[in-house]
């Protein structure tokens, strides 16, 4: 196909996806009422936050006691990232993208859908469409919100009987994004890769775990921006 893909391409694209994220948000739902966050609590957060990963660090923050500032500090900190994702999106589109309607799907520019997106305009350059990337986006974030809501429906306990699902969700959404990645890797994107890759570990090694994801995914965000793989290719 050619020319810019419709909504209901955006809605097809964003199956795989709502698939991944349905289990993990469920399993988010459990660990906020295990936590002892009301029903509406746990779905409030994915809401407004929707952030994956995050959440189940507000959870740990808020239950521990953290400071309202410290918390909210510390999720900012984690999701800078996204701050670079629309940039990078709208060059790899090109120049005369439209972006009249960036307040309606920015908020649902998460990992996986920036992933799916830019697989898109891998496979069809002149596919950028704000349609696309709004049933893309709607897709993701209901399967988030459901999901969410189930799991806090189910209760605490729904997942005791199954330990080894229990852990093996939290895989789920670094497998899923690590596929739409490999999905559209080529040797331009390996000097990007490797500056994220540089940075985490130099990071890791001089401070922790945690500040060498945030300083990998940083820098291989601003290395994309900054075109560094074209200049290579």
């Amino acid at each position: 196909m050619s020319g810019p893909a419709r909504f209901r391409d955006g809605l097809l694209a964003a199956l795989p996806i709502a698939l991944g994220y349905f289990p993990i948000a469920f399993s988010f739902g459990v660990a906020a009422t295990r936590a002892g966050l009301s029903g509406i609590e746990a779905v409030a957060l994915s809401v407004l936050i929707y952030a994956g990963a995050s959440q189940f660090l507000a959870i740990a923050l808020i239950t521990g006691g953290a400071p309202v500032l410290v918390s909210a500090a510390t999720l900012v900190a984690m999701n800078l990232r996204h701050l670079l994702y629309g940039p990078a999106l709208m060059r790899a589109a090109g120049e005369g993208a439209p972006a009249r309607w960036v307040p309606v799907w920015g908020f649902g520019l998460t990992d996986e859908v920036f992933g799916a997106a830019l697989g898109l305009l891998a496979r069809r350059p002149k596919g950028w469409s704000e349609r696309f990337i709004a049933g893309l986006g709607l897709v993701a974030y209901a399967a988030w919100v459901s999901g969410t809501a189930v799991g806090a429906w189910a209760g605490g306990g729904a997942l005791e009987e199954w330990p080894v699902l229990d852990a093996a969700l939290g895989f789920m959404l670094p497998a899923l994004f690590l596929a739409l990645l490999l999905s559209i890797l080529s040797r331009v994107q390996v000097p990007v890769i490797a500056v994220a890759a540089m940075a985490t570990v130099a990071v890791t090694l001089a401070s922790s775990g945690t500040a060498g994801i945030l300083a990998g995914m940083l820098a291989g965000a601003v290395a994309g921006v900054a075109g560094l793989g074209e200049r290579r290719a």
